[in-house]
Order: structure tokens, then C-alpha cells, then sequence
């Protein structure tokens, strides 16, 4: 008789087979809580306001105008329920916040914690009846070229991660008014954020602390000395022209006569001035060619009674960091690289430190990959809002799409055209995570519900005139800081 022999088992494909579907499951579960924690938080016009999510999401191609939205399968409104919604709706951006801290953080290899802080303008130059607009400082398509053009600037608050990627956690987002100070709102913005993240677990005593990168435009210094209380390091991008302090001597013996406050000059553009660096590191990368990185310990900027440290009282801090100098012998394009100075608020600094900054300030960038996906593909640019509250809607809107983009990130198939490259599983772009996101929406949880038969308003009767014009407002700040002393003491009287 004749026994057949039992088919053999490949038990380690088993094993990743169900481990991928507990993952799928994990991922698909944690999208549906969020779906519904982000409706809890419309708390007017949440229905109009939840289609139009969906709508962004699983539109074809980049978002045009608004009206286009409505002619998705999934907005089940009229265009006067979407644009009734961003004017007239509500959502409670404390609470949304909250839910986007709570969520899975992506973290660099060694489990840090790394935020980018940036800003990025939505340009309003044609909105004169457009309130709290401020002139934002846009580069030119020439070589050295800017401008100054008219719109509503928002500070964007996201978590990194490691490697080459275009994915961002985007974590907080806070429009720049008339009378707001950028250093004041950024490190209030941040405080914030950290307090957010430290009350959902994400970060707890032992804990490396929490990495801060940010690029040339913010004053570093200040906002180290602002959040000296926190688990964070401050890293940031400083002009070549700038001018620091080494550490004070030691006092030699029998000298008379009142001790200096700071060291010798280290000026960045004066290579004399400049004493044999601390830690030296030398890096073979593929994009960049060699990366030396030189650094130097307990560096600190000379403060005056001037701008933001008119109001300190008491004698200046001296606030010491690490300073580093980044060399690459090539930039993509060959493009001749300058060198870029970095201040970091950490000082002891070690080798792997210096590496582990200046690979966390490249990161820097990917931030840039979420400003292009917000106002190519999911046109957070596009709508002609009047009101700045009704672009704070459509901000937030744009956030929580692009938050369930990211945590649909695993489940999404590629669905890519015949010309693109095939992708890892796992390695899709936001864009292609979006291309499939209708098929995934079916699965998850949509609590909006169907809209009520109506019929449009009587309108304006024909022939009439508009006798409430809107009114027209000034472009730029309102309240102006004295630069010096005696301007702040005039002005006190």
C-alpha cells in the first residue's frame, strides 16, 4: 500500500504570513480610531466638513479647485454644503492636536524623537478684502532673487524620520498674524508640542532627549534659552557671517581689574580665528560624496540689549552650544557646494553626536516633500478663501487627510501607472498611498451622515447691487519692535 507523503510546510512564510496580517489589522484599526476621534472634533457642519476629507482623499489627481471635489462619489453634497462648511463649520483644534500626538510616532533608528519646525506661506497677493495677510519672503526662479508677496504664513511643526523618505508626521500647524512674534509663537508652538507628546507616552524620563532641527531664519539661540527646561536639544542653521564667543579664559593669577565676560572672537567667514576643532568626522555618503563635519565646543553669540532682549531683565545669559561646519564635495545638479555652519544647544558633544546632528539636520528637508504634496497634489493653496478662519479649516483639513494617508501607509497597494518604477511594499509615496486610498476606504469606519433633500436659496434678485461691499485691509505687521534701548525706553516714556 501506497502512503503519500505529507506536503512540507514552509513554516517561516506562515509565520511572516500572519504577522503581516496582525500588522494590517494593527494599521487598519488604528485609521478607523482616527476617523472617528477626527469627527468627534467637528463639532459644526461635521458631515459637509468629514466628506470633504474623504473627497480630498479620493479624488483623481491633484486638486484643482474646490468645486471639483464635489463631484466625487464620495462628497454626497452640493458645492454650497463645502463651501457652507469651511465658512461656517467648527473644529476643535486643541482636541485634533491632542489626537495627532496620540498617534504612532515615527522615530529615528535609535528611537529619538526628532521635530522640524518651518514655515510656509499660502499667498493671498490678489485678497484685498483678505484679513491678517503679512508680506511673506519668497525665493526667486533667478540665482539670489526674492520677494516679498502677500499672504498668510503658517508654522508647521512635523516628526522626521530615518532615511530617504517624503513621509512626515505632521504634528502642528499655527498661522503667523499681524501682531504675533515669530520667535515667541514658534517656541510657544513648541513647548506645546512637547508637553503633547510627553503626556501620550511618547516620551519619558531615561528617554534620549528630544532632537529640534530648523533651518537659517530662526534665532536658535533664543529659542535654546527659551526651552532650557525641556527634554529637547535645538539644532539649527546659522549665516556664515555670524560672529561667536570661545569660552572665558582662565583668570591667571595676580590680574587686576574686572574679569571678561566672553573669550576670543570666532568669526565664521575668518579662518584665523578659527582654533583646532574638537571632533573631527569624515563620512562617504552616496548623494553628497565625502562629508567632513568639524566642530567646536561651548560656543556662544555675544547678546545685547536689542530686539528680543529688550525686555530681559537682569544681566544677559551666556548660552554655550556646539558649533559645526559641514563640508560635501558634491551637490546634486553639480552645483558647487558652500559650506554650512550649524549650532547645536548640547555641548560635550561627542564624534557620533556631530554625525547623528548634521544626518537629522538633512533630514531637515523632507519637511519640503510635505509643503510640495500639500499644495500640488492636495491643493491647500488653491481655494480663494476670504476669511482666515475659513483657511484655518482648510489647513486642518489638509492635515488629516495627509495624517490618514500616513497611517494607511501599510495598507495601500500600488497602484502605479505603466511608466512608474515598482515600489517596496511599504515604500510607497504619499501620492501613490493616495492613489488607492478609495479602496481602502470601504474598510474603515465613516460615520457622516446622508444628506437631508433640499433646494438651493432665492439668492440675490437680478439687478440688484451689492450695497455692503467688503471692506479692504492692510498687508502687513501692525505692532513693530524698537531695535534699540533708547527707542524702548521713548517709547515707555
Amino acid at each position: 500500500m501506497c502512503v503519500a507523503e505529507a506536503p512540507v510546510i514552509d513554516t517561516e512564510a506562515v509565520r511572516l504570513s500572519v504577522l503581516e496580517d496582525a500588522d494590517r489589522v494593527e494599521s487598519l484599526s488604528v485609521l478607523s480610531g482616527f476617523r472617528a476621534d477626527l469627527y468627534d472634533c467637528l463639532t459644526a457642519r461635521a458631515d459637509a466638513l468629514f466628506e470633504l476629507t474623504d473627497a480630498l482623499l479620493c479624488a483623481d489627481g491633484p486638486v484643482r479647485s474646490l468645486v471639483d471635489l464635489t463631484l466625487t462619489a464620495e462628497h454626497r453634497r452640493g458645492h454650497g454644503a463645502l463651501y457652507d462648511g469651511l465658512n461656517c463649520g467648527r473644529i476643535e483644534v486643541d482636541r485634533l492636536r491632542a489626537d495627532l500626538a496620540a498617534l504612532p510616532l515615527p522615530r529615528t533608528d535609535d528611537g529619538r524623537i526628532v521635530l522640524a519646525v518651518d514655515v510656509s506661506p499660502w499667498l493671498r497677493s490678489d485678497a484685498p478684502t483678505s484679513a491678517e495677510r503679512l508680506f511673506c519672503h519668497v525665493h526667486g526662479r533667478a540665482k539670489s532673487v526674492s520677494q516679498f508677496i502677500p499672504g498668510w504664513p503658517y508654522s508647521f511643526v512635523v516628526a522626521l524620520e530615518s532615511g530617504r523618505t517624503s513621509w512626515t508626521g505632521v504634528l502642528d500647524a499655527i498661522r503667523l498674524g499681524p501682531e504675533d512674534d515669530a520667535t515667541a509663537v514658534t517656541s510657544d508652538q513648541l513647548r506645546a508640542v512637547v508637553g503633547r507628546l510627553v503626556a501620550a507616552g511618547h516620551w519619558a524620563e531615561g528617554d534620549p532627549d528630544i532632537l529640534i532641527v530648523m533651518d537659517a531664519g530662526y534665532d536658535v539661540t533664543r529659542l535654546a534659552f527659551v526651552l532650557a527646561d525641556l527634554p529637547v536639544e535645538v539644532l539649527g542653521r546659522i549665516r556664515s557671517d555670524r560672529v561667536l564667543r570661545r569660552p572665558r579664559p582662565p583668570r591667571a593669577p595676580g590680574t587686576n581689574g574686572r574679569p571678561p565676560k566672553h573669550g576670543p572672537e570666532f568669526a565664521l567667514a575668518k579662518p584665523a580665528t578659527w582654533p583646532e576643532p574638537d571632533q573631527t568626522t569624515t563620512t562617504e555618503t552616496t548623494r553628497y560624496g565625502a562629508a567632513t563635519a568639524r566642530s567646536w565646543d561651548r560656543l556662544h553669540p555675544r547678546l545685547t540689549h536689542r530686539t528680543c532682549w529688550l525686555d530681559h531683565e537682569g544681566e544677559l545669559p551666556i548660552i554655550e552650544g556646539t558649533l559645526i561646519r559641514l563640508e560635501v564635495d558634491r551637490l546634486p545638479g553639480d552645483r558647487d557646494p558652500d559650506p554650512v555652519w550649524l549650532w547645536s544647544s548640547a555641548t560635550g558633544a561627542t564624534a557620533a553626536d556631530v554625525d547623528r546632528w548634521w544626518r537629522s539636520y538633512l533630514r531637515r528637508f523632507d519637511l519640503e516633500h510635505t509643503f510640495r504634496l500639500f499644495k500640488q497634489t492636495l491643493g491647500w493653496t488653491r481655494p480663494r478663501l476670504r476669511t482666515p478662519d475659513a483657511a484655518d479649516r482648510w489647513t486642518w483639513i489638509v492635515i488629516a487627510a495627509h495624517t490618514q494617508l500616513r497611517l494607511a501607509r501599510r495598507l495601500a497597494e500600488d497602484l502605479r501607472r505603466p511608466w512608474e518604477k515598482p515600489a517596496a511594499p511599504g515604500r510607497l509615496t504619499p501620492a501613490r498611498v493616495r492613489r488607492g486610498f478609495r479602496n481602502l476606504r470601504a474598510t474603515t469606519f465613516h460615520p457622516a451622515r446622508a444628506p437631508k433633500p433640499g433646494k438651493p436659496g432665492p439668492g440675490r434678485p437680478p439687478g440688484s447691487k451689492n450695497r455692503r461691499p467688503a471692506p479692504r485691509y492692510d498687508v502687513g505687521k501692525t505692532v513693530k519692535r524698537g531695535l534699540t534701548m533708547a527707542e524702548h525706553q521713548d517709547r515707555k516714556g
